[in-house]
């Protein structure tokens, strides 16, 4: 007796639900992803074993220079807006216009004298980015640090503190710092260090 011969057909897959998900992963971590901010000053931080990590938002970042140079700055553009309503009343600015809000808005972090905050944000882009910040200023009759530690607080109370300093500034220059956070009543705050831990939480 003959042998039957299946006709063989050709195996078609529909590739239209595969295609259809990668381009919603693709779109997913393009609107998701959160690029790392532009930093004022290389800081080598130190490292440690230790496991606790920072919060991921509402973060209210103090970066210690090896020179010793502070700056700061928060992760929240709302809070930013706020932040910089209140130190225009703290400090008397004159009238901001729109792009001088927007301008602080993206600002990642700052250290300057409060008073030149104006004449900054009124720089074009390329103007701020390469401009040398001196610092903010911590001295005993004008210590500007805690002023702006206390009225970014108000503006979001919810804010975690976190110093980044580099593994070989000075110890009085981060210890002046954890005392002005001490002044102001803040007493939790996270140290940022290596990959080994993600952050080191002081009480």
């Amino acid at each position: 007796m003959a042998k039957v011969k299946i006709p063989r057909k050709s195996t078609s897959i529909d590739m239209t639900a595969m295609c259809d998900v990668a381009f919603l992963l693709l779109t997913f971590f393009m609107l998701t992803t959160k690029f790392k901010p532009q930093e004022l000053a290389q800081i080598n931080i130190p490292a440690s074993t230790a496991q606790i990590p920072i919060p991921e938002q509402n973060i209210l970042m103090i970066q210690v220079t090896q020179e010793g140079k502070v700056y700061m700055g928060v992760d929240d553009q709302n809070t930013r807006e706020t932040w910089l309503g209140k130190l225009k009343d703290r400090y008397q600015f004159p009238t901001l216009t729109a792009d001088q809000v927007k301008n602080f808005k993206l600002l990642d972090a700052f250290g300057m004298p409060v008073e030149q905050l104006p004449q900054f944000l009124s720089m074009n882009a390329e103007q701020r980015n390469s401009m040398k910040q001196p610092g903010i200023e911590m001295d005993s009759t004008n210590n500007q640090l805690g002023e702006l530690i206390l009225t970014a607080r108000q503006s979001n109370p919810d804010l975690r503190i976190a110093i980044k300093a580099d593994a070989n500034t000075d110890y009085d220059k981060v210890n002046k710092v954890i005392q002005t956070l001490q002044d102001r009543k803040v007493n939790k705050f996270n140290l940022i260090t290596s990959a080994r831990g993600a952050g080191e939480a002081k009480e």
